[in-house]
């Protein structure tokens, strides 16, 4: 008999479904025809990867260098290890050692693997609203429980919602900037703010909870937009992250967990880490992708045409008469259910189905009545969906 625990997960309305919808929209597809289904249910980057990433496939492809296939240390190669060092290094600006650096599958193993390193039973994540639908199961994965707290009306970080959110139990604060699915960045004042709550809660109790940074769409900004560095307000602070959206890489799985050195219990953290990801069974991180990662990680990237997908359907939301978050970054819109709907997203995105539309409802990411488009998709499909959705708001 399968866990009582899995099964009524599996069962739950909101389970996976965004990959559901993935599914049925390959079936629609089938029966009506590709051009006559609008899918924006999965956050799949349709750009090709880089020519610098393709180069580097073709040369680690062509090794035969003896045991390059083999095991390396569980924390990854060394080398790799010091370029996602120099990476983060860039980003932060504070100075990284390779040493606080261990290379995981993706940064969906990232993110489980500093859970299991962080956290004791019962111990509280808080999570700002809305976010990513699978944190709820990688939070209690690991004998944790998912704290979820209130943004500003623009879904930026309200510091106060999340004083009152603390408590003795409090672990970590789990923030993805830019966000999926609002495409909201985090500026400098509200990571100050953050940082500001965090020491004085933690001069209070002992316990400093960590910032964990969710970080795959951080290079995919829009206009003069920054993500906000945390490591230097910050020693406390940890970066998740992998190469599936700004690489167009998200089936190869790779990814890294990065301590900020100044934390205290950075060599703690990091043979925690090391710890969990042999134990979790990931053992390390591929090695053909580790080699390909350390010699492409900063190929030149446009990121463009993801800028003009995003105008394109906000124009078709503006001729279908629907509200929305203006994304800053990411390629994700999150879109207001319409009025008579009663903030029913389940409903709405079900009703869109009628129409071969295919979206996520915003329930799934913790904002109720609103759902999500993800517009990293051919310029036809958002160009043609245009109709469909002006018939879906206009019927019922």
């Amino acid at each position: 008999m399968i866990s009582a625990k899995i099964k009524s997960l599996v069962e739950s309305p909101s389970a996976g479904v965004i990959r559901k919808m993935f599914e049925e929209g390959a079936l629609l597809k089938q029966k009506y025809g590709e051009d006559k289904v609008y899918d924006f249910s999965l956050g799949n980057p349709d750009l090709d990867p880089p020519e610098k990433v393709v180069k580097a496939i073709a040369q680690v492809a062509a090794s035969e260098t003896h045991l390059c296939h083999g095991y390396m240390p569980n924390a990854g190669y060394p080398e790799t290890r010091a370029a996602m060092a120099k990476k983060t290094s860039e980003e932060q600006g504070v100075s990284i050692d390779f040493s606080n650096v261990v290379m995981e599958v993706g940064a969906a193993g990232a993110l489980n693997v500093t859970m299991k390193a962080l956290l004791n039973d019962g111990d509280e994540v808080i999570v700002p609203c809305p976010y990513f639908t699978e944190y709820d199961h990688y939070i209690h994965n690991h004998g944790g429980e998912i704290v979820r707290v209130k943004t500003k009306a623009d879904f930026g970080l309200d510091a106060e919602t999340i004083k009152a959110a603390l408590s003795e139990k409090t672990a970590a604060i789990l923030i993805n900037s830019p966000n999926n699915p609002t495409g909201r960045i985090y500026t400098d004042d509200e990571i100050d703010s953050l940082v500001k709550v965090l020491n004085e809660h933690g001069e209070k109790t002992g316990r400093y909870p960590y910032i964990i940074c969710d970080e795959p769409y951080r290079a995919i900004i829009y206009g003069n937009k920054k993500v906000a560095a945390v490591f230097p307000k910050y020693p406390y602070a940890v970066v998740v992250t992998s190469f599936a959206k700004n690489l167009s890489l998200p089936g190869e799985r790779i990814g890294y967990v990065c301590v900020n050195p100044a934390c205290p219990e950075a060599k703690d953290f990091i043979g925690a880490v090391i710890f969990a990801t042999r134990i979790l069974g990931y053992v390390n991180a591929p090695a053909f992708f580790q080699k390909v990662i350390a010699q492409s990680w900063d190929a030149e990237c446009d990121y463009s045409l993801y800028e003009k997908r995003r105008n394109e359907i906000m124009e078709v939301m503006d001729y279908a008469g629907l509200k929305y978050a203006t994304p800053e970054g990411a390629f994700y819109l999150f879109v207001k259910v319409p009025e008579g709907w009663n903030d029913d997203d389940m409903a709405f995105t079900a009703h869109l189905k009628k129409y071969n539309i295919l979206c996520a409802p915003g329930s799934g990411f913790g904002g109720k009545g609103w759902f999500r488009i993800a517009y990293c998709c051919s310029e036809s499909t958002i160009l043609n969906s245009k109709e469909a959705f002006k018939k879906a708001v206009e019927e019922k």
